[in-house]
């Protein structure tokens, strides 16, 4: 007591201690991470995203669709009753930055891939109103008539390689053919769907003449939640 008494009196020896304290917690909780190569259990399934989901992951964020729109299901009966799983840390472990959200004025994100048709989101798109009559979403039309620019994608995933997404060198080597050939109908899709399983493939937005963003956002939307196969990783909260 008496220690503790002459401790809090002087403020030179408080300030000692506090440092000494912290220094000593902080050791403990980040040495062992220099001992492992994640923090993140890797997940069966979890890819990075072929370069038109990327691009259309951009002009996601471009449109500030996470301020309305998280992509986190808590793990939550009422939650997981809703929506789906409860998200994994590993679907979101190559996104730079990462769409968990804290506000949802619409519904989370996270399982909408192969929820409705390419159809039904560009109806969205245009007009929220004519399928979701409540909707409060403004309209995203512009999109259909939006080129999208084609020739730097290579690069864009050196860039992503670089913060640690694990493009190989095929996928960049590839990166053109795969972002033309995955809307395009008539394309040889054998090797994108080697290099991203599960992508969905084909004309978006019903002009196959054109790659536009509303290709893009699309091809985005329809990967989400459809990666990973969530029968292997059921929830106790979905068994109560």
């Amino acid at each position: 007591m008496n220690l503790h008494a002459r401790a809090e009196r002087n403020v030179i020896l408080l300030i000692v201690l506090i440092l000494l304290t912290v220094s000593i917690g902080g050791i403990v909780e980040i040495v062992p991470l220099y001992t492992i190569e994640t923090t993140i259990e890797k997940v069966k399934g979890v890819r990075p995203y072929s370069p038109l989901e990327q691009v259309g992951r951009n002009i996601y964020i471009r449109e500030g669709c996470y301020t309305c729109h998280s992509q986190m299901i808590r793990p939550f009966r009422d939650e997981v009753e809703r929506y789906g799983h409860y998200s994994l840390a590993a679907e979101s472990m190559y996104d730079h930055p990462f769409q968990w959200g804290s506000k949802r004025t619409g519904p989370d994100l996270a399982r909408v891939g192969g929820k409705y048709s390419n159809e039904w989101h560009v109806a969205h798109m245009i007009n929220p109103r004519e399928v979701v009559p409540e909707s409060v979403m403004p309209p995203y039309g512009f999109m259909a008539d939006r080129v999208l620019e084609q020739d730097d994608i290579a690069e864009h995933l050196k860039a992503l390689r670089a913060v640690g997404v694990p493009y190989s060198d095929e996928m960049i080597e590839n990166a053109l053919a795969d972002f033309r050939a995955q809307a395009d109908p008539e394309a040889d899709t054998e090797g994108l769907l080697a290099r991203y399983p599960k992508a969905v493939v084909g004309d978006f937005d019903g002009n196959p003449a054109e790659l536009t963003e509303m290709d893009a956002i699309i091809a985005y939307l329809q990967i989400l939640g459809q990666m990973v196969e969530f029968p292997d990783y059921d929830s106790d909260l979905l068994k109560q």
